[in-house]
């Protein structure tokens, strides 16, 4: 009991400073509109930025997959449960991205957190001469890989691309590896990827890349981050979330082929788990038929227009929205108090936002964080505006 007492002691500890997280459970699909505790709620916190998750040709490719493969794998994919459906995606994946990777392979696996682990864990294995260069805001799938590759490691400043050339020129390191969000979680802006791609060339360093967030949504034709920049490089290595805006689940990592093979060999979040079920992998095909056709050029020019739409009807004097050009707009509010007692008077007016606070973001920068969807409609967005400005006059 008294372990008990001392857990009971942390989370009051955790309640006083309007830190504890709570759950709600959503009785409808992935969608704008869904219903959560018997109401009915237009929501602005979900990551289905294409609106894809409940999109019927994605749902029967799902219910085909089923039909193909039955619900599971059974085992990891070195064992048996590497299916035929994993392959195609796969193929698609590497075909999809090669304009901007040398000799593309892709590698899939169950959740983005996972796939992150094993990049930035893989690449250093074996290699007791490595350095890891981490961006300051990363991801935590990131920052926990770093910390378990057990290696040296160096967090350069956001967005501080000099600190990261010093860091490089004065490293004697003979495996280099810099990690970094393209579009970052919290704040929304870019990476500048072709700067720190020049600089991992010239000093010879992998530049790992983790979309999860651009992928779908940025570039022509959805490749994210990559073709929104129009960078190609054998030291890239890129890691796509097929959760947000794909819309059904899982990740992927796309890389030269020696890359992807090393993967295979040395990762272990890839090597010891059950692959994922290959219905998913299957639905995920007609996901990227949706992303790279004219479907998915309408749904982004869509989202584009409701991004400009909602920074154009904000009128901000306390609170500042970040000048963030992707579906995620946040707007910081500071103390973490104000940010829950905003989140839950929109809450009850029928539009949920998450209040995002510390650890997840700096003390004094909690933050509402809004996140558009191709689902939304105009109409959608001036209500979630009005309501904001209405709040913040009161």
């Amino acid at each position: 009991m008294e372990l008990l007492a001392k857990l009971d002691q942390q989370l009051q500890a955790l309640d006083d400073k309007n830190l504890i997280r709570k759950r709600r459970s959503v009785e409808t699909a992935c969608a704008p509109r869904v219903m959560v505790d018997g109401r009915e709620l237009l929501a602005f916190c979900s990551n289905d930025y294409l609106g894809l998750a409940a999109h019927p040709r994605v749902g029967e490719a799902m219910q085909q997959g089923v039909e193909l493969y039955g619900a599971g794998s059974g085992a990891a994919h070195l064992v048996s449960g590497h299916s035929r459906a994993h392959t195609l995606l796969e193929q698609r994946l590497a075909e999809f991205l090669s304009p901007h990777l040398v000799e593309a392979q892709a590698l899939y696996f169950c959740t983005g957190y996972m796939a992150n682990l094993a990049v930035v864990t893989g690449l250093a294995v074996g290699d007791k001469d490595t350095e890891i260069f981490s961006e300051a805001l990363n991801h935590a799938s990131l920052i926990d890989g770093a910390r378990l590759a057990r290696t040296k490691l160096s967090v350069y400043p956001h967005a501080d691309v000099a600190a990261l050339g010093a860091l490089l020129a004065s490293s004697t390191a003979s495996n280099k590896i810099v990690v970094t969000d393209a579009v970052f979680s919290m704040d929304g802006d870019l990476a500048d990827l072709p700067a720190l791609l020049a600089l991992c060339e010239q000093h010879k360093a992998w530049l790992v890349v983790d979309d999860a967030h651009g992928f779908g949504t940025l570039g022509e034709h959805g490749r994210g981050a990559l073709e929104h920049f129009a960078i190609r490089s054998p030291y890239l290595v890129y890691v796509g979330t097929l959760g947000k805006a794909a819309g059904v689940g899982g990740a992927f990592v796309a890389a030269h082929r020696t890359v992807v093979e090393t993967l295979i060999q040395r990762a272990r979040p890839y090597i010891f788990t059950t692959a994922a079920p290959p219905a998913l992998a299957h639905a995920l095909q007609a996901s990227l038929d949706i992303i790279c056709g004219d479907e998915g050029r309408e749904r982004r020019a869509h989202l584009q227009a409701l991004v400009a739409q909602l920074q154009d009807s904000l009128r901000l004097k306390r609170w500042q929205l970040l000048p963030s050009k992707t579906a995620i707009q946040p707007i910081i509010i500071g103390e973490n108090d104000e940010t829950m007692r905003l989140s839950a008077a929109l809450y009850e007016k029928g539009l949920w936002v998450g209040g995002i606070r510390p650890p997840t973001v700096p003390a004094g920068t909690a933050r509402l964080r809004i996140t558009l969807s191709a689902a939304h409609t105009a109409d959608d967005v001036r209500r979630l505006a009005d309501a904001i400005n209405e709040l913040e006059r009161t």
